[in-house]
């Protein structure tokens, strides 16, 4: 049984690519039967991993907009 998902990476939810690269790397490290099933997991593997990386960038800097949208915020408990 195979790791390799038909769903293309650029819509899967961070936790679905995560999960898949479990799976990816898990299957990886048992050996694929052939050459080429290894290179498509590897290939495979990789998309996932950026997606992933795409998705706690996008994260990072909402979390900066909102910790510097707080910071300009007026300190309302200020007199």
């Amino acid at each position: 049984m195979s790791a390799l998902n038909d769903t293309p990476v650029d819509t899967l939810s961070f936790e679905a690519a995560r999960d898949e690269l479990v799976k990816v790397v898990s299957e990886l490290e048992q050996g694929a039967p052939t050459l080429e099933q290894s290179l498509a997991l590897w290939e495979r593997g990789e998309a996932l991993a950026a997606r992933c990386e795409e998705w706690l960038l996008g994260a990072k800097r909402r979390l900066d907009a909102a910790r510097a949208a707080a910071s300009d915020a007026p300190d309302e408990d200020a007199s």
